[in-house]
């Protein structure tokens, strides 16, 4: 089953260490078991687009969709067993110390 984790800065959590933290390994441990399917960073939300559609007429806003001190920094889809699996492999993210990892199901058309 396939889960989106969403890597979530957190100004008020620890400052990363790269040094302490090596977010290679941790990929390699992911590509390792085969759970990899995608990752990456995002730019900062202050280079976000927002696009909303009503009446026929696109609006485009700069920034995110929300205003928050927390952002979205990046994400990893994986395709593991269980969400126990996925939960794991969350916890062992250094954004998880550094700030949050929420995961999601992927929930598929059918």
């Amino acid at each position: 089953m396939e889960y989106l984790l969403l890597i979530i800065s957190d100004p008020a959590a620890p400052t990363y260490i790269p040094e302490e933290d090596n977010i290679e390994e941790w990929v390699a441990d992911l590509e390792r078991r085969g759970a990899a399917r995608a990752g990456n960073r995002l730019r900062p939300p202050s280079d976000a687009t927002t696009v909303t559609v009503r009446d026929g007429k696109t609006i485009l806003t700069d920034g995110p969709f929300t205003e928050s001190k927390e952002s979205i920094a990046g994400f990893d889809l994986i395709d593991v067993d269980n969400l126990d699996e996925a939960l794991e492999i969350a916890a062992a993210h250094p954004m998880a110390r550094f700030g949050r990892v929420e995961v999601r199901p992927v929930w598929p058309f059918e």
